[in-house]
């Protein structure tokens, strides 16, 4: 079975799921995060969104796939979990700056 290497800061954002205080510690102070439609700026309401989707839909993610794309690391994950549709493949477009993400957009 192949490994995914992903570098450290997303490795760390998928280990951390379920956990709003570890997943706050992989991003910069003033990160954006696009998904579903919402744009979500700053660790404080990135971290109040991912402790709301955490426990609303118990989702587990399970990334398969890494491309880089004009700057961005692109990760795709299959995510299964309590919403309609599940499990569903989703593309997770992440940009890193000092060992940190700076933006997050997930989408389908």
């Amino acid at each position: 079975m192949n490994t995914l290497t992903l570098p450290a800061p997303i490795a760390e954002y998928f280990a951390a799921e379920h956990n709003p205080d570890a997943l706050a510690q992989c991003f910069k102070a003033d990160a954006v995060m696009k998904d579903d439609g919402y744009t979500y700026v700053g660790i404080d309401t990135i971290k109040a969104f991912m402790a709301t989707v955490s426990a609303k839909y118990s989702a587990t993610t399970v990334p398969f796939a890494l491309q880089q794309e004009d700057g961005f690391q692109v990760v795709r994950a299959k995510v299964s979990g309590n919403f309609a549709g599940s499990p569903v493949d989703l593309s997770y477009r992440f940009l890193l700056e000092r060992d940190l993400i700076a933006s997050l957009e997930i989408s389908v």
